[in-house]
């Protein structure tokens, strides 16, 4: 067994998020997605503009979503984010959106980032020091 957790990073709806009904237009729960990882490496040190000066950026390769539930305007969302797979250059997140309100699943989505240089766009290696930390947040499949 592992001491892994998901991340967990919270978020309120704000009304720019939502459609006219008032409920989060389908693209933003991607947004939120994005966040989270941005604060999951955050939360290990690492800063999206100094991998950047360094030549390192994270871009999405593909991704699958699934929508459940709505979300709606005001409603403050937990997005768990684990590290599903790992290879030298690339990561596969499993992603989570609830309601904090009553743990409702909102959407899941399997989300591969890839690790590329900033210049060229070619896969480059994720930092030793850095894939290191993930273990932090690695499930088990």
């Amino acid at each position: 067994m592992t001491d892994s957790a998901p991340h967990r990073c919270c978020f309120r709806v704000y009304i720019e998020d939502t459609d006219l009904g008032g409920i989060v237009y389908y693209v933003n729960y991607l947004k939120f997605m994005e966040r989270a990882r941005t604060e999951l490496l955050r939360s290990l040190g690492f800063q999206q503009q100094a991998l950047l000066q360094q030549g390192l950026i994270f871009v999405v390769h593909s991704l699958s979503a699934r929508y459940r539930q709505p979300a709606r305007l005001d409603d403050e969302l937990i997005i768990q984010s684990a590290i599903q797979r790992q290879s030298a250059a690339s990561l596969i997140f499993e992603q989570r959106v609830l309601r904090s309100d009553d743990d409702a699943l909102l959407c899941s989505a399997e989300v591969k980032i890839a690790s590329v240089d900033s210049e060229s766009l070619k896969p480059v290696p994720i930092p030793a020091q850095l894939t290191q930390q993930l273990t932090r947040y690695r499930i088990l499949s």
